[in-house]
């Protein structure tokens, strides 16, 4: 994820720290930010609690340890959404997007919160094993309604989509309730609903803390943006760098060739799909993001840029609607795709 700037917290705006990265929600009505803040964080938690690996009492953690591989497991309707939404999103990459990647994760020291990882200097020696013996895939998961069948051993991680997936449905739970404009930002996952402000949402998209920002806009409605990074989440290994998107086939990080990649979507869970998957297809990415049909912007490993599907060239400028609706944020709610 690019840097997220630190902005005033003003009459509309709410943010705070979750999942190792910032929470904002934006609203259009000041009168029920407080409200829609805490909507948000009770559905954060609701997310967190079926499926977080690093919970022992989350319900991802439970079905795992019940099950054996012979028999389904019912699961919680919040779970199976999740879970069809990261089935989903394996299915329309051809698996470049897999939620079998935790023991790979955990193979490189992704064992924790990130937060903590980054207290210790982000620095661990842990061996890295190239493979395992078994590799299990997506295509090892059977969902039917709520009844999940997985072979016994399996380790899942959603996080891929799971933080989209919690940012569509916070934006569009806010737009419903209160009638207003939302804006939500978890990250480098930003979904927004509902009217927007009168001059629009402005978003600025950023590498880090010393690159260029690009600035696009939205307008009102249903639409997504996400960035996905190989140099935000990102730690040693002994003397290796490595990063948290991996590479299904091998079950390592994925070769560096962007350092991000921001795709605009009608969902922010679309829009996170093709922006990791295009951090995981690497020299193939351009020709495949472009056959999409979503605006995209793609920072190389040498800070070059190239933007494909009409993503803005200039500094402030619109998106075609019909892509993903249009960003034109007035600087007092402007947020970060980081």
């Amino acid at each position: 994820m690019p840097l997220l700037e630190t902005l005033p917290v003003r009459d509309t705006v709410r943010q705070w720290p979750v999942w190792s990265t910032t929470a904002r929600v934006v609203v259009t009505d000041a009168a029920v930010a407080d409200e829609a803040q805490e909507i948000v964080r009770q559905q954060l938690n609701e997310v967190d609690e079926a499926c977080s690996r690093f919970r022992d009492d989350s319900e991802i953690t439970r079905i795992q340890e019940l099950s054996t591989g012979n028999r389904p497991v019912t699961v919680s309707p919040l779970l199976a959404v999740l879970l069809g939404a990261a089935l989903d999103a394996a299915r329309s990459t051809d698996g470049d997007v897999d939620p079998t990647l935790a023991d790979d994760l955990a193979a490189l020291g992704y064992t924790e919160d990130y937060s903590l990882i980054q207290a210790r200097a982000g620095s661990l020696n842990i061996p890295i094993t190239l493979s395992r013996r078994v590799r299990h895939s997506w295509k090892d998961l059977d969902l039917t309604g709520r009844r999940l069948r997985m072979p016994a051993g399996v380790r899942l991680d959603l996080g891929a989509t799971a933080k989209a997936w919690a940012a569509d449905r916070a934006a569009r739970s806010l737009a419903d309730r209160f009638g207003v404009g939302a804006l939500v930002s978890l990250g480098g996952d930003i979904a927004t609903a509902g009217p927007a402000p009168r001059d629009g949402w402005q978003v600025l998209v950023q590498d880090g803390v010393h690159e260029p920002a690009a600035r696009v806009g939205m307008d009102g409605g249903t639409a997504g943006l996400a960035t996905s990074s190989t140099v935000s989440r990102n730690w040693r290994n002994g003397t290796r760098a490595v990063h948290h998107i991996l590479n299904p086939a091998s079950g390592l990080p994925a070769e560096p060739v962007w350092r991000t990649v921001s795709v605009a979507a009608g969902t922010c869970l679309e829009a996170n799909t093709l922006s990791t998957a295009a951090i995981v297809r690497g020299e193939d990415t351009r020709h495949w993001l472009r056959g999409q049909g979503h605006p995209a912007r793609l920072v190389a490993a040498d800070g070059s840029v190239t933007t494909l599907n009409g993503w803005p060239t200039e500094e402030t400028v619109r998106i075609d609607a019909e892509q993903v609706h249009e960003i034109h944020l007035p600087r007092e709610h402007l947020t970060s795709a980081a």
